[in-house]
């Protein structure tokens, strides 16, 4: 319902829903404020109204709503299968909704719509089309309109009005001279009712009425406002500051009592006020004229407005309305009482992730209003580290720290007294430790982390968890792997004791990928299964966690050559994502998906799903121990596609010759393997020229740092370089030390039979060798097997029937239906993208190319 102020919009809605209200359908009902464009505000409000026609519906949704960042999908997909299961027809009445112009709440506007159930509806009305596809919507026959045309009053409706609503008693002339003028409009007919009220010369006032349009409603609402008593009068402007109505809000803003009861005269007087909920507590005044009364108590009494803001600051204040506060507060342009309630308001925004809310406020400061409150420069500072402004950081923490340091000893801090500004010394050391890990800054990270560390009390195990997150970061970044698993296992247990379970359980995917480094796979292993029992306690809660624990047993699964078990874990990874879409969790599964790409010797898909990771890849505050640029590099090697890893390799700039470190083992492992593919294919180079030294050093820094996993890698290589030079005893003694100096052998599988060929041929040779047979023999049979996707040894291979997922099944059986693809794509809750990938994997499965063949070739395999 689209149509400009005053033509009736919420007049129409609330009277359809009176009607509506005895009948099975249920009407939720919600009117919006430019404050609800915060996203966590929107959806919590949206839900509560749902609450009160669904009962018991969108608590896990609430629940949700508190996590950063807000999943915002995730959270409308909880609310929509509850309400899938509604009995009845329900609406939702969004009141005002060209309020709203943030992006984010769009975008989760288009995924609702896009996804309602057939019995549930929503209504909009608002003053200026929203920014939603609504011609898609029109043209798939999905959207009602009723628009200003559609609502303006004809000529028989404005003589009901004027004559029997109105009681005014009205010649047809004086009717149609209103009619024409107004255009229907009917709060400019209902404002020249009520100024003909107790007129004489009526003829005259809508002579007067009948002049320039431009001036019409500011006459009108003129002469309204000059028939009431002084009373009421300065009882409306006053008022008008405040965009919702409660009578102590107006007593404490006006400084005179009586409000509630004025209130209440005024909807009895049907002077542009409107009840917001059934117990006519609070109100608002009608937009248009409350854009009225605000110019003209800036016309009237400019000076009185920020004292009115800041009455109603405080009496928001004291009612733990901060929000509303702050909003005024700013209002009253006191910027150093705005900075004051932000300060004690940082707790809650932390707790409940409203930091989006907590940047606006801030980008209303001053500058210098922020650089003197050390926790508004602090959290001003994080906001710039995610939008990538690490110098802008650093400006900002400098400031806070000078601020603390100002405060005389013994004297109290001139900022509100919160835990927040107790504890700022050590996050202030937290987030110049992550500062210098963003910068690649090993030194600086353990030296700010160990500070943090010294500065958090016992029980801030907050704090105490990050600086040793960044203690063992940084140890794992100089490549001290038992520095770094001791120190990580302690931030995580210190996360455990804060009772942080979302970033206990991404902190577990780290360290297990320390103990992959530390040839511990099964540690590695044994941790994401712990971590996955908790996740199941906490459902969707810590949707993006569980799918990082799933792609990291993927990769497990893979190097063990369990390729089945590896994609069935990448399936249940790309549905909790599908859920809740977060950039990390699709990074890594890209990149999982193209190494089980690889090892199904499909390379060209491979190196697109790594195009794909890195366009998501975002620097962060973790090591790149392995550049997505280096895999690509050795799927291109791999493929015989040298040139392009040749170029890769001048682009990096890495070279046998360079100083070795573990940021650049990956690297240079990548580097030793182009060479000897490049030996292989002209062996009358010596491209593998200095690859012994490079190795050497590799294996010497690996060995000293307890990087068993790496030792292992440097000694196969070893044996290859041996090999292409034609040493082959040699290859086989490096070979046998590659497997004696492993903790966990069997555990290794794709990381020798990735090797090609040449490595078949050496375990060919390495079987009659008495300390090399058996570990020879094993990867042989799997490497030389009929199939090497077999889940584990006495398993049957994975047949068409296992490879379709559960999820492409459902797919399947509604393209033996009659849907539409965006049907279909609607009835499972996903995107038009997602359905399309679903079913290429199904005709890739199936070996089909049309939908009726699929369905043709499932039946014939029992799939249907």
């Amino acid at each position: 319902m689209s149509a400009p102020a005053g033509f009736g919009k919420t007049t129409l809605l609330a009277e359809w829903v009176d009607e509506t209200s005895g009948e099975d359908g249920r009407v939720a009902w919600l009117s919006l404020d430019p404050v609800d464009n915060e996203p966590a505000s929107f959806w919590t409000y949206v839900v509560n109204a749902l609450q009160t026609v669904v009962p018991g519906i969108g608590s896990t949704a609430l629940e949700l709503i508190s996590s950063s960042p807000l999943p915002t999908e995730l959270v409308l997909t909880t609310v929509l299968n509850e309400l899938a299961a509604a009995p009845n027809d329900v609406w939702l009445v969004l009141d005002d909704y060209h309020v709203i112009d943030s992006g984010d709440v769009g975008d989760g506007m288009v995924f609702l719509m896009e996804h309602l159930p057939p019995h549930v509806h929503v209504v909009i009305s608002t003053r200026a089309d929203p920014d939603l596809p609504l011609s898609r919507w029109r043209v798939r026959g999905e959207l009602a309109e009723i628009r200003g045309v559609d609502l303006r009053f004809t000529s028989e409706e404005a003589v009901a009005y004027l004559n029997e609503v109105a009681g005014l008693d009205l010649v047809a002339e004086d009717v149609a001279a209103l009619e024409e003028r107004t255009e229907g409009w009917i709060a400019a007919l209902q404002l020249a009712a009520l100024s003909l009220q107790g007129r004489d010369d009526v003829a005259g006032f809508i002579a007067r009425f009948a002049g320039n349009d431009r001036y019409i409603v500011d006459y009108l609402v003129e002469e309204v406002l000059q028939q009431q008593s002084e009373q009421v009068r300065g009882f409306l402007l006053d008022s008008a500051v405040l965009d919702r109505l409660t009578g102590p809000l107006c007593d404490a803003v006006s400084e005179r009592g009586g409000g509630s009861q004025m209130l209440i005269a005024l909807e009895r007087a049907n002077l542009f006020i409107v009840p917001l909920d059934d117990r006519r507590e609070w109100y608002r005044y009608h937009h248009l004229f409350a854009d009225v009364l605000r110019a003209r108590l800036l016309s009237e009494q400019p000076e009185k407005i920020p004292l009115l803001h800041q009455r109603a600051s405080r009496w928001y204040e004291c009612h733990d309305l901060a929000e509303e506060a702050v909003r005024h507060a700013l209002a009253a342009r006191d910027f150093d009482r705005a900075a004051y309630l932000m300060e004690l308001a940082v707790p809650a925004i932390r707790r409940n992730r409203q930091e989006a809310m907590l940047l606006g406020w801030l980008k209303a400061l001053p500058d210098d209003t922020i650089r003197r409150s050390p926790v508004l420069s602090v959290f001003y500072g994080f906001m710039l580290m995610m939008s990538g402004d690490l110098h802008g950081v650093e400006l900002r923490l400098d400031d806070a720290e000078r601020g603390l340091a100002a405060v005389p000893e013994g004297l109290a801090a001139p900022w509100a007294d919160t835990k927040e500004l107790h504890t700022l010394p050590a996050t202030i050391a937290v987030y110049r430790a992550s500062l210098a890990q963003a910068r690649g800054d090993v030194a600086g990270t353990l030296g700010h982390a160990r500070h943090a560390l010294d500065l958090a009390g016992p029980n801030d195990h907050l704090a105490r968890g990050a600086a040793a997150g960044f203690m063992g970061l940084a140890a794992w970044a100089k490549g001290d792997l038992p520095a770094a698993l001791q120190t990580f296992t302690q931030a995580v247990a210190s996360l455990h004791a804060a009772g942080n379970l979302v970033d206990e359980l991404s902190s577990t995917v780290v360290l297990a990928d320390m103990w992959l480094a530390a040839s511990r796979p099964s540690e590695a292993r044994r941790l994401y299964r712990s971590a996955l029992q908790l996740t199941q306690a906490q459902g969707e809660l810590v949707a993006r966690a569980t799918a990082d624990l799933h792609v990291g047993l993927s990769e497990i699964c893979r190097e063990v050559g369990d390729l089945g078990s590896a994609k069935r874990h990448l399936e249940t990874a790309a549905a909790f994502i599908e859920r809740s879409p977060m950039t990390e969790s699709r990074y890594r599964w890209f990149v999982a998906a193209a190494l089980v790409a690889q090892d199904e010797g499909n390379p060209e898909r491979a190196v697109d799903l790594l195009n794909q990771a890195e366009q998501l890849y975002r620097p962060g505050f973790f090591p790149d121990v392995r550049p997505i640029a280096a895999i690509r590099a050795r799927v291109q090697v791999a493929q015989g596609a040298l040139s392009e890893a040749a170029g890769w390799a001048h682009e990096r700039g890495v070279s046998v010759t360079d100083d070795v470190s573990y940021l650049k083992e990956y690297d240079h492992l990548t580097l030793v393997r182009l060479l000897i593919a490049q030996q292989r294919a002209d062996p009358t180079t010596d491209a593998v020229q200095g690859t012994h030294q490079l190795l050497g050093r590799l294996l010497a820094n690996a060995a000293a740092s307890g990087r068993a996993g790496s030792v292992m890698e440097i000694r196969m290589l070893q044996s290859l370089v041996f090999d292409v030079q034609g040493h082959r005893r040699l290859a086989l003694e490096a070979l046998r030390s590659a497997w004696a100096e492993a903790p966990e052998p069997d555990e290794y599988v794709r990381l020798f039979l990735g090797e090609g060929e040449p490595m078949l041929e050496l375990l060919r040779e390495a079987m009659h060798d008495g300390g090399t047979a058996a570990p020879a023999s094993r990867l042989l049979a799997l490497g030389e097997g009929p199939s090497t996707q077999a889940s584990r040894p006495g398993e049957r291979p994975t047949s068409v029937v296992d490879s379709i997922s559960e999820r492409e099944l459902q797919v399947l059986r509604l393209l033996d239906s009659g849907l539409t693809g965006p049907e279909i794509a609607r009835e499972l809750f996903i995107s038009p993208n997602t359905l399309r990938t679903h079913t290429k994997h199904i005709f890739t499965k199936l070996g089909v190319t049309s939908r009726r063949a699929a369905v043709l070739r499932a039946r014939d395999r029992g799939l249907m």
